[in-house]
């Protein structure tokens, strides 16, 4: 009898080929044959060559590891694939995301404080009249013009940008440098949004996430939260600047982990769901017609296009995760977009189905570190795709997106739309 020999290793690590699309066929060779694969770790535009890691991603496997903080560690070498430099490690892990348990927790309550749904809840009214207010821009825009207008930047990045920024508190003259930080520090792999690449004096990239690269940032978290104490209003800024047991510093990484993750989530998944819809007028017709439930087809889109691609752990200790021997300190990558099509845990998980439940996608991760902005990003994608039925008389397709190059983020840069 003939043994099928298993089919090699993809490569999914290499940033770029993401800026063609999400590598679904690769997913699914790792699923089926390689469910935990080393990958190498190669130098490649312009940073160093790493290690190498285990690519994690059956949707059991992912949510395993991102349950079990005790033996794959957020701490020890923080959440990215690259590693950092080791002088700039004890400060990456002073963000909430960076840490583990019980020392997380106790940053997660502190936060969450702030993070109230009665608080999101009152924004949103806010934001529906902004997303209608932007959208009918939108469609004067492309009816003077040609029929087209690209979504993200007629709508979906003002609309992810100014709802953090509301939330936060940031004063509307101020607003712009969320973007630009946000572009620093999530696009850093593409040109198109970070520019060159700061070199040190040895001619490498500096991380965006080092202290250097961060100080603009914090000093103006730091002005800020001293204007919330003078002049406190409704705002997570003011709750955080007024709790006590925040240090300086842990203030700073949250408003950098608001700022970036806050305003991303959205950023990235809305043009993401949107392009959904076009691609699928049946299942949009369903929508219009009120023959889908809104919120669970935010789910849906949500694990059609998860805005976070992949997260990194470290292995605390030596394990065994679908049969591999994983040693203490290796890298262990969960791949998010490949659990959510996962065959073993969604029925027919290429079809886009609005009505599908349950849906157990891990868009916003799974266990201590699950989003705890969650509430607010699927209050503003649900308001979001409202207002597009509702101003979009058509939503098709005008060319292709172009997409983020990024193992990182499931960025969507232009998304070129018919409208009339």
């Amino acid at each position: 009898m003939n043994v099928r020999e298993a089919p090699p290793v993809p490569d999914v690590f290499d940033p770029r080929q993401y800026a063609a699309g999400v590598p679904h066929d690769a997913y699914r060779v790792l699923r089926d044959h390689h469910p935990v694969a080393w990958q190498e770790e190669y130098e490649v535009l312009g940073w160093p060559a790493g290690p190498g890691f285990w690519a994690v991603t059956r949707h059991a496997d992912v949510v395993r590891v991102l349950k079990d903080a005790a033996t794959y560690s957020s701490h020890l070498g923080a959440t990215q694939i690259r590693d950092p430099d080791p002088a700039d490690l004890p400060f990456i892990r002073r963000m909430m995301l960076n840490q583990d348990p019980p020392e997380h927790g106790r940053l997660r309550r502190l936060v969450s404080r702030a993070f109230t749904p009665g608080r999101i809840d009152r924004f949103s009214a806010v934001a529906r009249e902004r997303a209608a207010t932007l959208f009918a821009k939108a469609l004067r825009e492309a009816r003077a013009t040609d029929g087209t207008v690209d979504l993200v930047a007629a709508v979906t990045d003002d609309y992810a940008l100014l709802n953090l920024a509301d939330l936060l508190g940031v004063p509307d003259g101020d607003r712009g440098l969320l973007l630009h930080w946000t572009q620093r520090v999530i696009g850093y792999q593409d040109p198109d949004e970070a520019g060159a690449p700061v070199l040190d004096a040895a001619g490498k990239p500096v991380n965006p996430r080092s202290p250097a690269m961060l100080r603009d940032m914090f000093d103006y978290a730091q002005q800020l939260a001293a204007h919330k104490r003078r002049h406190p209003a409704d705002d997570v800024l003011t709750t955080l600047a007024h709790e006590p047991e925040l240090a300086d510093a842990e203030l700073e990484m949250f408003f950098f982990l608001l700022t970036v993750a806050g305003n991303d989530t959205v950023r990235s998944a809305g043009p993401g769901g949107l392009l959904a819809l076009a691609e699928h007028p049946e299942a949009c017709a369903l929508l219009r017609a009120d023959k889908a439930e809104l919120p669970t087809a935010v789910e849906e889109l949500l694990r059609r296009h998860p805005p976070v691609l992949t997260f990194r752990r470290t292995a605390v200790q030596d394990t065994e995760l679908a049969g591999h021997r994983i040693r203490a300190g290796d890298k262990v990558v969960v791949f998010h977009a490949s659990a959510n099509r996962d065959e073993r845990a969604f029925a027919a998980p290429d079809r886009l189905d609005l009505s599908r439940t349950p849906n157990p996608h891990v868009s916003f991760g799974d266990g201590p570190h699950v989003c705890l902005g969650a509430h607010f990003a699927r209050l503003q994608l649900r308001v979001l795709y409202e207002e597009a039925l509702r101003a979009l008389p058509v939503l098709r397709t005008a060319g292709p997106a172009r997409r983020l190059t990024s193992n990182f983020i499931n960025g969507i840069k232009s998304l070129p739309v018919h409208v009339t």
